[in-house]
């Protein structure tokens, strides 16, 4: 358990201190774009990669047993969740995560949610708890879910000191909750090239997962559980 608080610990303060703007322009100032983004990349994948290593070491402590609704669960949620991180960092945005730099007309998806990605990490994340029913995968998950939210509400806080009086009227055809913008009639759906590629790119994703990645990378077969149940 010790090794799984630090390893969190590290991966919450390498998502949250380099989030700063005075900390990430003073590191992109001396490494440059391209090589602050390849190394933050690496770090974060080692980070995560240390993080569900401590994770699956734990000791496994059963709280429910698993049922058959709670793969489809995870079978709804998670492709959901893909799909939102994809299309959210495919897509500029310049109220959260993204990975387009420069200015222009925000994505399709930011009229669905102004946080595509935080919002896919909660998704996937929630999606995996049901079908798991162990403490190691509620801490697990369950702490990604509540970080990604933290992380809405620090983006929040982050653009109405950015733009001040001005966010209310760039943010009103758009909202925290998705669909809500667009059910309360402040938005349209629309459909841009982001979010056919994050289409094209969850489909691929999860037909790989599917197929063995998701075996491979975790050593839990999704297919073999649902058909256990």
């Amino acid at each position: 358990m010790t090794q799984f608080l630090a390893a969190f610990t590290v991966f919450v303060a390498l998502h949250s201190i380099p989030a700063s703007p005075h900390i990430r322009g003073t590191l992109v100032s001396h490494l440059g774009h391209g090589t602050y983004i390849a190394l933050y990349s690496a770090i974060s994948l080692v980070a995560l990669a240390w993080l569900f290593y401590s994770a699956f070491n734990l000791d496994y402590i059963e709280l429910w047993v698993p049922a058959a609704w709670q793969g489809h669960v995870a079978f709804a949620a998670a492709p959901l969740g893909l799909f939102f991180v994809l299309a959210g960092l495919l897509s500029r945005n310049p109220f959260s995560t993204t990975a387009r730099r420069g200015g222009g007309e925000p994505g399709a998806i930011v009229a669905v949610t102004r946080h595509p990605v935080l919002w896919g990490f909660v998704l996937w994340a929630l999606g995996h708890i049901p079908p798991n029913g162990d403490l190691r995968s509620l801490l697990l998950f369950g702490g990604f879910a509540i970080f990604s939210a933290g992380s809405m509400a620090m983006m929040e806080k982050r653009s109405r000191k950015k733009h001040g009086d001005a966010l209310t009227e760039m943010a009103a055809d758009t909202s925290i909750v998705p669909f809500a913008a667009i059910l309360q009639g402040r938005a349209r759906l629309r459909f841009d090239m982001p979010m056919l590629l994050a289409v094209v790119g969850t489909a691929v994703l999860a037909a790989w997962l599917l197929a063995g990645g998701h075996a491979w990378l975790f050593g839990g077969d999704p297919l073999l559980f649902i058909r256990s149940l």
